[in-house]
């Protein structure tokens, strides 16, 4: 995997965060989910790289990026920090501005940086996710059921942290067989990837982190931002999966259209995990976008 890429670290903002690189062309930052790495984007790195200089990161506290402690109300793992991390990450290689395609978690880090560093986003693509404010308003029983690991996730340390430490294995494999044959997507060595990190030291208490900045600091920067008025300015392509939770329980592009004025999108044939389910498909939507 990530064969013609570089692989390399830097410092920004107080954190180690490590990328991959490679293409040419103009920038596109691509970001991960739980409990993922950037390594969900390795059915299709190689095709985005042939029109774009591909940056491939691992938020903080995910794959082999620092794991910092949380702090007071979780602050290190709001999606503020998380997202000023991408954006030095990018000043630091040459880039300004860019474009940005990002799964789950990744995608709500991106949803923070487009509305605090609106003049670094040129163009915004979006996977299975609505807004954080909306879905957690709108919680009810059949997305607490399939979501379960929002709520648990929260739970104040060290219940969470301890119960998945004992087996890493099992909660992957509980986390992502989200189909309804509970069978996962990923390839053996992407799996393989996905568990050596997550038995890195202070990677589930990151994740935890993550959920709990979720649940509290970043709810209180979106209420701010609908407060004010503030909307993403960057055109914005939103997908998701046909047979996943967000299609079932929310209307993402009326959720999208309350916080971003230029928005368009539409499911695609999957579950949650579009790069590594319809990679093809979502590469034809992305290049459609982004040109």
């Amino acid at each position: 995997m990530f064969e013609s890429f570089q692989r390399d670290e830097c410092e920004v903002n107080g954190v180690r965060i490590n990328y991959r690189k490679g293409g040419s062309g103009p920038p596109l930052l691509l970001l991960h989910g739980y409990p993922q790495t950037h390594v969900i984007w390795h059915k299709v790195a190689d095709q985005l790289a042939e029109r774009f200089t591909v940056i491939a990161a691992d938020l903080r506290g995910y794959g082999d990026s620092s794991k910092p402690d949380g702090g007071e109300n979780h602050i290190a793992y709001s999606k503020r920090e998380m997202a000023l991390d991408q954006v030095e990450l990018m000043r630091s290689l040459g880039f300004e501005r860019f474009d940005i395609l990002a799964h789950d978690r990744g995608a709500r880090v991106s949803h923070r940086l487009a509305m605090d560093h609106p003049q670094t986003v040129r163009r915004l693509v979006l996977l299975d996710i609505a807004p954080t404010l909306a879905m957690y308003s709108q919680t009810d029983e059949t997305f607490a059921r399939a979501y379960w690991h929002w709520f648990f996730l929260i739970r104040p340390a060290p219940l969470p942290e301890t119960l998945l430490e004992a087996d890493p294995e099992l909660i992957l494999r509980t986390a992502v067989a989200t189909r309804a044959d509970h069978v996962h997507p990923f390839s053996e060595a992407a799996y393989a990837e996905y568990l050596r990190c997550m038995k890195l030291p202070g990677t589930v208490h990151a994740f935890c982190e993550d959920y709990r900045a979720s649940a509290g600091i970043d709810l209180d920067h979106d209420r701010e931002d609908r407060a004010a008025g503030r909307m993403i300015e960057a055109p914005l392509l939103v997908l998701w999966g046909a047979s996943g939770i967000v299609e079932r329980c929310f209307d993402p592009l009326e959720e999208w259209r309350a916080v971003a004025r230029n928005v368009q999108g539409k499911a695609l044939a999957a579950g949650h995990y579009l790069p590594e389910e319809v990679p093809e498909a979502l590469l034809d939507e992305v290049f459609g976008f982004l040109g």
